[in-house]
């Protein structure tokens, strides 16, 4: 299996997010929303009207690892929930599956949204996880604070937390770009 890769370049993210837009604005409001918390999958699709609305901070407790996270939704953010869940009720999930009544996409189908809109724009190693990556690739990028993005992700250490958003990759690749015996 190949490893996921986050979304280095923002030119590709806008292509992604107008190519799911005029798929789905379900579609564009999970990348959206991964991209802008990093919040993993699983728990993304399990979010609910009520968890977003009116709230100054997404509060749930990690699928994976049990813990609780809190995340704030800022006002860029706050305006897209806003206009997404506007005709919805409270206790409906924020991303329905088509099948069923009131059901919780399902990560499979996800995946397949997600990696059809990368491959759509050239990216071949797009999948779920790439919206937690790319969160944190450019969380990085801009305020250069590893340890602080450790924590939001609860890894045990810089260097896992470095590798994850792929920023070990850059600094190997970077190294070698220029080398010649």
């Amino acid at each position: 299996m190949n490893k996921v890769e986050p979304i280095r370049d923002t030119n590709k993210i806008k292509e992604i997010k107008t190519i799911l837009k005029k798929t789905s604005y379900r579609n564009y409001m999970i990348f959206v929303l991964g991209i802008n918390t990093g919040l993993r999958i699983g728990d993304l699709l399990s979010l609910k009207v009520e968890d977003v609305k009116n709230k100054s901070h997404i509060i749930i407790k990690e699928q994976k690892t049990s813990k609780n996270k809190q995340f704030l939704i800022n006002k860029n953010l706050r305006k897209e929930i806003n206009k997404y869940i506007k005709n919805m009720d409270n206790y409906e999930y924020l991303f329905q599956s088509r099948i069923g009544n009131n059901k919780p996409l399902s990560r499979f189908q996800a995946y397949r949204i997600l990696s059809a809109a990368g491959k759509e724009a050239g990216l071949d190693r797009i999948a779920c996880h790439s919206t937690r990556k790319t969160f944190g690739y450019h969380h990085y990028k801009r305020y250069k604070d590893v340890a602080l993005l450790q924590k939001l992700f609860n890894h045990s250490s810089p260097a896992i937390t470095l590798d994850y958003i792929g920023i070990t990759q850059d600094i190997i690749d970077d190294s070698i770009e220029d080398f010649n015996l």
